[in-house]
């Protein structure tokens, strides 16, 4: 079966209503928007509706639908909702650190928005189940993970093994989506994850830091910072080139 043509350099933010309306009001200048493609993006919710569209690890074929709501994308008894797996940590608490960044780029506004604009492509988006509670909810609210992707992801691969993790129990709950992927390596290659991942899928590759989860989860200086945001960068790049290749390997009208 083929797949509609998508452009992997689509920026979401152009089609969610007022997103960057007021943005450099937030935190005197830091940045944010109060609009979310997550739930506001027309095109998001058409790309990852054909981009998971397919084969599963486990020879089922997931036929996704469009909904609202709750109800973003389903199929069969899943509600799935959207969710940036990149993060800037632009928060209040992070007030500190954002300064001096800004106080430390020629100009932090352009350097911010090109990172805002190239994260919210299609190489920094995935899918969860929704639910109250859910992967999405919680790996942003525990202060262990702090909506780290790669920390994330540890959970997934510690999960799959039956190791414990932050996110145990919530991964649990959801346990009939990850068995869709048989193991860690059906989950990485159906997501085109394999950029987060060591050759032999045994280990995450972490931005900062290691997998030790008490470890502060933030960076913790602006070259820390800088990096964080260079690396997330680089993995969204390479995403979407795998992301561009299998849609134009597998291209129909």
């Amino acid at each position: 079966m083929g797949i509609p043509k998508i452009n992997v350099n689509f920026d979401f933010t152009t089609d969610t209503p007022r997103f960057w309306d007021n943005y450099w009001d937030f935190m005197n200048g830091i940045g944010r928007s109060a609009a979310d493609p997550d739930t506001a993006s027309p095109m998001l919710k058409k790309y990852q509706q054909i981009l998971w569209s397919k084969e599963l690890p486990n020879g089922e074929v997931m036929a996704l639908k469009a909904g609202t709501g709750a109800k973003y994308l389903t199929w069969k008894d899943f509600r799935f909702g959207s969710d940036s797996i990149t993060s800037s940590f632009r928060y209040k608490k992070n007030r500190s650190l954002l300064e001096q960044v800004q106080s430390c780029l020629p100009d932090y506004r352009r350097y911010m928005e090109n990172y805002v604009r190239s994260s919210y492509t299609i190489g920094g988006e995935i899918i969860f189940p929704k639910r109250h509670g859910g992967i999405n909810q919680t790996r942003g609210c525990n202060q262990l993970i702090s909506d780290r992707w790669d920390r994330t992801l540890e959970c997934i691969r510690k999960f799959y093994n039956g190791e414990e993790s932050p996110l145990y129990q919530t991964l649990l709950a959801d346990k009939a989506f990850f068995d869709l992927f048989v193991d860690f390596k059906g989950y990485i290659d159906f997501f085109f994850l394999q950029d987060c991942v060591s050759k032999d899928y045994t280990s995450v590759e972490f931005y900062i830091g290691n997998e030790d989860f008490n470890e502060y989860p933030f960076p913790q200086s602006v070259d820390q910072y800088t990096l964080w945001i260079e690396k997330t960068l680089e993995f969204v790049r390479l995403r979407n080139e795998r992301i561009r290749k299998e849609v134009e390997g597998n291209y129909t009208e």
